[in-house]
């Protein structure tokens, strides 16, 4: 028993050893007592910048005209190629249809015999005048014969109609393209046969040299998109929107920039949404009718407060930000930022002011009423990151 009580003894002074620098570790681990943490923080300046709305569009050529057959037949050739670029006038289609040949044969025989009764009449007129004059007969034959004249240049006349209408209608076997444009798909294909009646046009020619960008806003954006842009009327308020831009299918950003030009005067009641128009320029035939894309619309701001989106806190729905005060202490300050953000920020509507300090980042474990080392950033440096968004 003396043995292991000698050996208690012997060990004791090691464990108060081995404890002592077990404490010794713990206090170089965490900070001194009473110790400020130091806290990044920047004062908010007023800053002029554009926020840009994308609204999803159909693109449409400014004029996209069906080709069809106004005369019924079979389709003899075909001149041009699905996509091909074609100038007003060039020919398209060549039907064959034998009959309104025929129709200018007979109509132009007709003509001649017609002619042929006008002249007889005109010799039976000629005769008679100088008998009515010598009383050798009644004036009645005389106003017989001019009636027969009239009725035979009358018919004549209607034959010469009937040879303009038979041309006309032989005239619609060669289709020409009626603008410039490109060809769209062409369902038929030699040897069909085609008529007036047919449900589906020969093909589509677009004008594609400037396209039309349809997109809808809601009423609401309607009304903020109307109060937005000063002018009494409509048409000064499409006059100060200024120039918009075109994201494509790809995400690229077309070269052209585009103008605002119609709004529908109708709200859809199905949709609750009102139809507008922008137009672009397509000198290169980039954009095609039917494609899909986004019209992007800036709106411009000036002097507004905007910080970085990652010195935020959500909260049930509702923004904060740690503002600091007098004395290094912080306030959890509730703000109000618009829906669209520019790059990484928020641009605040309510909440903040001017010269107004906050915390930007690393707040995690801050509490309202926090007392704080403000390491205060260039405000320019991080409006730089604004900037080049």
């Amino acid at each position: 028993m003396k043995t292991r009580i000698h050996s208690l003894y012997l060990l004791l002074p090691a464990l108060l050893m081995i404890a002592s620098c077990g404490n010794g570790d713990q206090k170089k681990a965490g900070p001194p007592a009473g110790q400020v943490q130091s806290y990044p923080v920047v004062a908010l300046t007023a800053q002029s910048t554009s926020l840009e709305t994308d609204y999803p569009a159909t693109l449409e050529g400014i004029q996209n005209v069906d080709i069809r057959p106004k005369v019924d037949g079979f389709i003899e050739k075909i001149f041009v190629d699905e996509g091909a670029t074609v100038k007003k006038g060039q020919p398209l289609f060549n039907i064959n249809a034998p009959q309104y040949e025929q129709q200018v044969r007979t109509a132009s025989a007709a003509i001649s015999s017609a002619e042929a009764d006008v002249n007889a009449a005109q010799l039976q007129v000629n005769k008679t005048k100088p008998l009515v004059e010598k009383d050798i007969i009644s004036k009645y034959d005389l106003d017989a014969a001019m009636l027969t004249l009239q009725s035979r240049k009358a018919a004549l006349a209607q034959a010469k109609a009937e040879l303009v209408n038979a041309k006309v209608n032989l005239g619609y076997t060669h289709i020409t393209s009626p603008v410039d444009g490109v060809i769209g798909s062409i369902p038929f294909k030699t040897g069909s046969l085609v008529s007036s009646s047919s449900a589906s046009p020969l093909t589509t020619v677009s004008n594609i040299s400037k396209v039309y960008a349809y997109f809808s806003l809601n009423e609401k954006q309607l009304l903020d998109f109307s109060r937005q842009y000063k002018g009494t009327s409509l048409e000064a308020k499409l006059k100060n929107i200024p120039a918009v831009s075109l994201v494509l299918a790809d995400g690229t950003t077309y070269a052209e920039n585009g103008k605002v030009q119609s709004i529908n005067g109708l709200i859809n009641t199905g949709t609750g949404s009102a139809s507008l128009r922008a137009t672009f320029p397509n000198p290169i035939n980039l954009l095609r009718s039917g494609a899909s894309a986004s019209v992007r619309i800036p709106q411009h701001l000036e002097n507004v407060i905007l910080i970085p989106q990652k010195s935020t806190i959500d909260l049930q729905g509702k923004k904060f930000v740690y503002v600091l005060g007098e004395k290094g202490l912080v306030k959890n300050t509730e703000i109000e930022v618009m829906e669209l953000t520019k790059g990484n920020f928020f641009v605040v509507t309510k909440g903040l002011k001017t010269g107004d300090k906050i915390v930007m980042e690393g707040f995690q474990s801050l509490k309202d009423g926090s007392e704080i080392k403000p390491e205060e950033k260039n405000a320019d440096s991080v409006y730089a990151d604004l900037n080049n968004k």
